[in-house]
């Protein structure tokens, strides 16, 4: 191979390689109804029927997670985390011990998704950017 062909193969790759790294996920808007940017859930407010699948997808570079108030969703109701905790208590603790390596880690392109059965308002908010990225489902009777 002569000098200007490895040059072009090899700047072909590196720039394949580093747009996937500067890309705002894989995931397409189709693919997620509620996004992760690097401090909000957007839309922050969401609407459904009960019986539907909310699907949370993170398409910014930081990890985010997706976590229930457990004093802010209807009583009786499944409590919901990306991780599958079964407790608010139990993610967080989880964030913290391991910090931020499990906790229901959602990274870059990858999506979290639940299904609402109760009518009613759940809030919910992401550990690590907890003070400004929270958000609200609301599920209405079908």
């Amino acid at each position: 191979m002569d000098r200007r062909a490895f040059l072009a193969t090899a700047a072909g790759i590196t720039s394949a390689t580093l747009a996937g790294c500067f890309a705002r996920g894989s995931l397409s808007a189709e693919e997620y109804d509620v996004g992760m940017t690097s401090n909000a859930f957007t839309p922050d407010h969401h609407t459904i029927s009960a019986g539907e699948t909310v699907v949370w997808g993170n398409t910014n570079s930081r990890a985010h997670s997706v976590t229930a108030y457990e004093n802010a969703i209807p009583g009786g109701t499944e409590y919901f985390a990306s991780g599958g905790f079964d407790t608010e208590a139990a993610a967080r603790e989880s964030w913290t011990e391991h910090n931020g390596r499990d906790g229901g880690k959602i990274l870059t392109g990858q999506t979290y998704s639940h299904t609402f059965e109760t009518p009613g308002t759940y809030s919910y908010f992401c550990i690590p950017h907890e003070q400004v990225m929270t958000g609200v489902i609301v599920v209405e009777e079908k």
